[in-house]
């Protein structure tokens, strides 16, 4: 019998209550256990008795720089843990990279994080998928948000398949993801790659390392265009291998600890809006948006695709924040063929996805009559032309209201073309009286 091909598993585990739940379903759900390499970015207030409690056993104790490294047997699988008071945190990328840096040269890679449940086998399952896409490409990559769990109810797992898609440019411009239902009888090529569930040839730890520098947003498009160049091609799994826990509201963040007031006390050097600021700008340098201070070394792009290739397979210009159409559109379309999109439609065809959240304060529209029959919201170009309006009705608008901010927050969605975008935002109220007070808001 064939020895199985050998896995090795990087979890970040901040403050999380199921990491261990994780690691033990993933273990038991496992086929070949033994051919499992755990390593942890464990950032936490707690001492190991959490995994000894769990039957694990301490094998050793080392050091690394200022860190404790724990390895534990679990029956027949290796966990290696780097513990760090969760003060100590740099965010989630860095905690990645921590983990990776225990790489052995295994076949195969998994990143994922530490509140998961698996499927039954699914370190076969995945390895035979991603084998199966080898006649297409030498570097296959399974990633995708996968469907969620509740570990209050774990009977209700949802159990539909997701594909990611492009859902908006941020306020500096990167691209953010979400998700839309697939169903395929095989894995789907896709630009996009998901930091909750990457598995790919062992050689992508050495390839696309997690960049420490990046905080958290920006992470799964950097990584997809990095790992684009470096010649890896993602795919959707076309069945489920694992779910994942969503919000976790109970959870304890990073965003909750790494405070003001905890730098005013001297807990964090930084708080976790400064190493997000930061960290966007490492994003858009890798992405080409801007100059970056110092050379990416390991974290930049490859040699084999360009960073413009990207573009063209995701149908995103990332300069100019447009899209093709189809991405969009009721297609979502997520990957582009090679020789797909012709130069004149790249050039001609592409549109701004204008998608944005404004809101009014109570003070901003104090002066608006007592009996609003309908309110005008308007954007505009630098020209003044009307690009996009609604109207909503009296009792539309205080849907839109937000008690815990005593404001109104407007969802604006709509596209324009390429040579064209929105300058400001005007909502006016209309009475018996007539039109009233115009506020104006840049877009």
């Amino acid at each position: 019998m064939c020895r199985p091909d050998p896995i090795f598993v990087s979890i970040a585990s901040y403050r999380d209550p199921e990491l261990i739940p994780t690691l033990l379903d993933m273990i038991a759900q496992s086929t070949d256990p033994a051919a499992l390499h755990v390593a942890i970015c464990w950032q936490h207030d707690d001492d190991i008795s959490i995994f000894l409690d769990a039957g694990m056993t301490l094998e050793n104790k080392s050091m690394q720089g200022e860190h404790d490294i724990f390895t534990f047997i679990y029956q027949t699988v290796r966990i290696q843990v780097i513990s760090i008071h969760y003060f100590n945190s740099r965010g989630a990328c860095w905690a990645r990279h921590l983990s990776e840096q225990f790489y052995q040269g295994e076949k195969w890679f998994l990143q994922i994080d530490s509140h998961c449940r698996f499927a039954t086998g699914w370190d076969r399952e995945a390895v035979t998928m991603a084998r199966s896409l080898l006649d297409q490409t030498p570097r296959p990559v399974l990633s995708t948000y996968p469907p969620a769990y509740d570990p209050a109810d774990e009977s209700k797992r949802t159990q539909f398949i997701s594909r990611l898609v492009f859902r908006e440019f941020s306020a500096e411009g990167i691209p953010m993801l979400s998700s839309v239902p697939f169903k395929q009888q095989h894995p789907v090529r896709c630009g996009y790659l998901a930091g909750g569930l990457i598995f790919a040839p062992g050689s992508f730890v050495l390839d696309v390392p997690n960049d420490p520098s990046i905080f958290f947003a920006g992470e799964e498009i950097s990584m997809a265009a990095r790992a684009f160049t470096h010649g890896y091609d993602i795919f959707t799994p076309d069945r489920i291998l694992m779910w994942h826990y969503y919000q976790r509201k109970e959870a304890s963040k990073i965003w909750g600890d790494h405070t003001n007031e905890a730098k005013n006390t001297g807990s964090i050097d930084l708080a976790w809006w400064e190493r997000d600021k930061i960290s966007k700008k490492r994003v858009r340098s890798v992405l080409g948006l801007e100059a970056s201070p110092t050379h990416p070394g390991a974290y930049g792009h490859g040699t084999m695709r360009t960073l413009a290739q990207f573009e063209r397979c995701i149908g995103v210009d990332l300069s100019s924040q447009t899209v093709m159409p189809d991405v969009i559109g009721s297609l979502r379309q997520s990957y582009f063929p090679e020789g797909s999109v012709s130069e004149g439609d790249w050039l001609a065809r592409r549109i701004h996805p204008n998608k944005r959240k404004i809101t009014f304060t109570r003070d901003e529209l104090a002066e608006a009559p007592a009996e609003v029959a309908w309110w005008h919201i308007g954007v505009y170009c630098p020209n003044n032309t009307l690009l996009d309006k609604q109207t909503l009705t009296r009792e539309a608008m205080a849907a839109n209201f937000v008690a815990q901010k005593n404001a109104w927050d407007i969802e604006l969605n709509f596209s324009t073309p390429a040579t064209i975008k929105p300058a400001v935002v005007r909502i006016c109220p209309y009475s018996q009286q007539g039109w009233g007070k115009v506020v104006e808001k840049i877009w």
